[in-house]
């Protein structure tokens, strides 16, 4: 594991905004802020609602997104199946550490006649490069704005989102 000392980076609060963490369901909004900008994230903490994501959403607010839940730490990759706009992809480990940033693009959409296995074999991976457990999709460009670096330190709700994993 890579030693998460090496910036000297002022940490960026993503915080619960009065938010009761036992009312933090899989699918609900989740209010929250992230270097000092309210947003209402959708929450995805089951296989139905990581798999769906933002597919087919046409535009992601200034203050939208989503954040993924997962159960535990481990290295992670997302792609974008049947995403229409680009967006970004922050991946944060259980301490709420950085780990990766990426902007991801829309791809060319499934072709007609086109295999379902050929058509996601040809898209490409963003990896969490170290394990993640947590990982929130902006618009893109968003997290530039939001001055966010991997090997930053968050400070993220853990209660209220693992809530949702019930």
């Amino acid at each position: 594991m890579a030693p998460r000392f090496l910036t000297a980076a002022i940490p960026v609060a993503i915080v619960c905004v009065a938010c009761d963490p036992a009312g933090t369901t899989d699918g609900g909004a989740w209010s929250t802020t992230i270097g000092g900008k309210p947003f209402t994230l959708t929450v995805s903490a089951s296989d139905a609602t990581r798999t769906r994501g933002l597919s087919g959403v046409p535009a992601i607010a200034d203050d939208g997104g989503m954040v993924f839940v997962f159960p535990d730490a481990r290295m992670r990759g997302f792609w974008m199946v049947d995403c229409i706009v680009d967006m970004d992809i922050v991946y944060l480990d259980p301490l709420g550490y950085v780990t990766a940033i990426h902007t991801m693009r829309k791809e060319a959409p499934q072709r007609q006649g086109e295999p379902k296995g050929a058509y996601e074999a040809r898209l490409p991976r963003y990896s969490s490069v170290l394990p993640a457990q947590y990982a929130i999709e902006l618009r893109a460009g968003r997290a530039a704005e939001l001055g966010l670096r991997t090997s930053q330190k968050v400070t993220l709700d853990t209660a209220a989102l693992k809530a949702a994993l019930r």
